[in-house]
């Protein structure tokens, strides 16, 4: 029985082979920031008003020129292709069925224009800026045909995270350890799902790009790693802004001072994220600088953030503190491998409803009226608000 977010995980547990359940489940190093993610909510508690009638509740938003239906996106995430095949069509037929945006990775199995071949609505993308500048602009003009209204750029991932929890699963980079090949062989209904239709998945946004000695296997991800941008700087922000358009959020910010200069250098606003606890681990929770982020940056910037979103009381949390909408990440990957676009539906689902729930609790009938005065701090310091 699924009825909550969390029990998706348990049953993408038993379906996944375990080396793509911990490639999704993990993060960095210890995973200090990975818990730290879901324990810094317990530190704010709400406080209920009483007699205020809620009893039509509306959880939409304008976000940029775009109406969302709830303070909901789904968050880029790169690779999904190893959890069920075409799992980013499902991931952005399900957005569009909710009337959401899904954010498409630089590094997702389906090539963009695939993703605008199946339907309109709400499709944003998110850069990796790579160290081929030619390949950067072509990817942003590909992204602006496929009719993608906002950029995202990832600024938090020019080194990679040491994550030990996948390396324990590979003899050598991208080779499969023998117990490994073992665990795999005991879940064929992932092989049947994932590997018969197309064999291991490649990088549709990337390979127009990638050289033919890199095209065999799982190559691809050797080209990324050697493509990525490590000298990112802000003059890099103000030469994307000239290059795009569209919206231009900054994903990545943990600073009040960081968040100003996103704002000085032409971006339209932030996420703010840790990348899920998957890149320096020890790195604090975004959700307790988002207040202070939002006193900095003004009401006119967009302030989206991310990391350890599970509930829908978590999101209403982070909407009092300052945050415009949440990005989901993991639950929507635990649901697509479980149960595909009708389990990413259902997730969804779940989640508005909490959403909703929540606000009626708290005598809210839009986002609009929600504010740190429905929240009491239980921590020991308490965050600036």
């Amino acid at each position: 029985m699924i009825l909550n977010l969390n029990d998706f995980r348990q049953q993408a547990r038993r379906v996944l082979p375990a080396f793509a359940f911990n490639y999704v489940d993990g993060g960095a190093e210890d995973e200090i920031t990975l818990r730290h993610n879901r324990e810094v909510f317990d530190r704010w508690q709400f406080v209920p008003p009483v007699l205020k009638d809620a009893s039509e509740r509306d959880l939409s938003l304008q976000l940029g020129n775009e109406k969302l239906s709830a303070p909901l996106l789904i968050a880029p995430t790169g690779y999904n292709g190893m959890l069920r095949y075409q799992a980013d069509l499902m991931l952005a037929r399900a957005a569009r069925a909710a009337n959401i945006a899904w954010i498409q990775s630089t590094v997702s199995t389906a090539a963009m224009e695939e993703i605008a071949a199946d339907g309109d609505g709400n499709h944003w993308f998110q850069l990796y800026v790579l160290k081929d500048r030619l390949v950067t602009i072509d990817l942003l003009k590909r992204a602006r045909k496929a009719g993608c209204s906002t950029l995202v750029v990832s600024v938090d991932a020019v080194h990679f995270g040491n994550r030990e929890r996948d390396k324990r699963h590979y003899r050598r980079p991208m080779k499969l350890s023998l117990s490994s090949l073992l665990n795999v062989a005991s879940k064929p209904g992932w092989v049947w799902r994932t590997l018969k239709p197309q064999g291991m998945p490649g990088f549709g946004n990337l390979k127009p790009y990638i050289p033919p000695q890199y095209q065999r296997g799982v190559g691809g991800a050797a080209y990324f790693a050697e493509q990525m941008e490590t000298q990112l700087d802000w003059q890099t922000i103000r030469w994307l802004r000239e290059q795009w358009p569209g919206q231009l959020l900054i994903k990545g910010i943990l600073t009040a001072e960081d968040a100003q200069q996103a704002m000085a250098c032409g971006a339209n606003g932030m996420v703010l994220s840790n990348h899920g606890g998957r890149q320096l681990d020890g790195t604090l929770s975004p959700l307790l600088m988002l207040a202070e982020i939002r006193q900095a940056v003004g009401a006119e910037a967009t302030i989206l953030i991310d990391s350890g979103f599970r509930r829908g009381t978590e999101v209403v949390k982070a909407l009092a503190l300052g945050a415009d909408a949440v990005l989901i990440g993991r639950p929507l990957l635990y649901a697509v491998a479980v149960n595909g676009q009708e389990g990413v539906e259902q997730a969804l689902t779940l989640l508005r409803s909490e959403i909703d729930r929540t606000l009626a609790q708290l005598g809210c009938s839009n986002l609009a009226q929600l504010g740190p005065h429905l929240l009491h701090y239980a921590g020991a310091i308490r965050p600036q608000l």
